[in-house]
């Protein structure tokens, strides 16, 4: 199993919602996409990041087959538009 994580900060905060709901619609859409979660922080600390995405994939080639999805591709070039900074993690469990 491989767990996608990624972090957003949006230049505005406000973003994070519409991020939050274009990212939820990909569940049913993407075969290879196991598992979704997607929260916006609650926190809001100095460190704090605003958005972040749980994704859970078969394998690589999986998250390989995601990455190019005309879906997620869409979703990223909306989120691209808005976002400031993005961290990504990719871990094998």
């Amino acid at each position: 199993m491989i767990t996608h994580v990624v972090c957003f900060k949006f230049k505005d905060p406000a973003n994070a919602q519409v991020a939050k709901e274009k990212l939820l619609a990909l569940k049913g859409k993407i075969s290879e996409l196991r598992h979704l979660e997607v929260g916006i922080d609650v926190i809001r600390s100095e460190r704090s990041y605003d958005l972040a995405l749980v994704a859970k994939f078969d394998s690589l080639d999986d998250l390989n087959a995601y990455q190019v999805h005309p879906d997620h591709v869409e979703v990223g070039k909306y989120i691209q538009t808005v976002r400031e900074s993005a961290v990504a993690v990719d871990f094998e469990s």
